[in-house]
């Protein structure tokens, strides 16, 4: 009965561990360089704001790459 009851606590327990493993391994890591004012540090910075879905539409087209 005892055997029983130490061989679910240390399965519960590995379960714990396991469970705690994959949150900190999948949370998003912390930008190395500061946040800029317009958004977080993860998101690209490619100088441009981001077009306006209701705004005129012009004649420039997106660079291709």
């Amino acid at each position: 009965m005892f055997t029983t009851l130490l061989v679910i606590g240390g399965v519960l327990l590995g379960l714990v561990a396991l469970l705690a493993l994959i949150v900190s391994l999948s949370a998003r890591p912390t930008p190395t360089r500061s946040t800029s004012a317009r958004g977080a540090g993860w998101v690209a910075d490619t100088g441009r704001s981001h077009p306006d879905a209701w705004a005129a539409p012009t004649a420039e087209l997106p660079a291709v790459r």
